[in-house]
């Protein structure tokens, strides 16, 4: 024969307290892995940022370029196109590729121009990548944007 148990109010505030304890504990570890894992800031004073942003868009946007990448048989490759669909060759292009939650993965390209898109030598695991890219145009325009790129496994 089996003795039965009884739920007294000690066992039930034992289990209340172990499930807090447990969604607090859980709570805490989230929230020290998203600050200890954040990359930064973007601007130092995000008020000065915003005085000349509009100007700075307007610059860009005049510019008419559509940029694409994609990973393919190890390589990287980021391509410009002009608004009518050629290919672009910027002055100069700085670029950082890395995941969009952490800076661990961060590395630079070295891309080259070859004559219809900026090709690097990067393999890549699978998941989501984001090139933090800047570049300038021939004739000295800012250009600035970050293109999102879905590897598959």
């Amino acid at each position: 024969m089996t003795q039965e148990r009884k739920l007294t109010g000690w066992h039930a505030l034992a289990i209340f307290g172990g499930a807090f304890t447990v969604i607090i504990t859980v709570n805490l570890f989230l929230a020290f892995s998203a600050v200890s894992t954040f990359p930064g800031l973007e601007v130092k004073n995000s008020y000065i940022a915003s005085q000349s942003f509009d100007d700075r868009r307007a610059e860009q946007e005049s510019l008419g370029w559509e940029v694409y990448a994609e990973a393919k048989d190890g390589l990287l490759i980021l391509s410009i196109k002009d608004d009518q669909g050629k290919p672009v060759q910027a002055g100069t292009l700085d670029a950082v590729l890395g995941r969009a939650t952490h800076v661990q993965d961060d590395r630079t390209p070295e891309f080259a121009f070859d004559g219809r898109a900026y090709v690097a030598r990067e393999t890549l695991a699978p998941g989501n990548w984001n090139i933090r890219m800047k570049a300038t145009s021939l004739d000295g325009v800012a250009f600035e944007q970050r293109v999102v790129l879905h590897v598959e496994s």
